[in-house]
């Protein structure tokens, strides 16, 4: 099992790790971060493999996978 963290600071909430996440365990939270945006949000269903694919996608690199 993998499992994610996203630095809410860095991401701008572009949302490509959403998008791109294969086990749609990225989702957008309701709060904003101290620059205004809503960044993603893990939500830990015990799917999350590890792929990595959330990071390599991610701009601002605000995403670090544990496997």
């Amino acid at each position: 099992m993998g499992r994610i963290v996203i630095r809410e600071e860095l991401c701008k909430g572009c949302e490509i790790c959403v998008f791109f996440c294969p086990k749609k365990q990225i989702v957008m939270s309701e709060k904003f971060n101290s620059k205004g945006h809503h960044s993603s949000e893990f939500r830990d269903t015990g799917e999350c493999n590890g792929c990595t694919v959330c990071a390599v996608m991610c701009p601002d690199v605000a995403i670090e996978v544990y496997k």
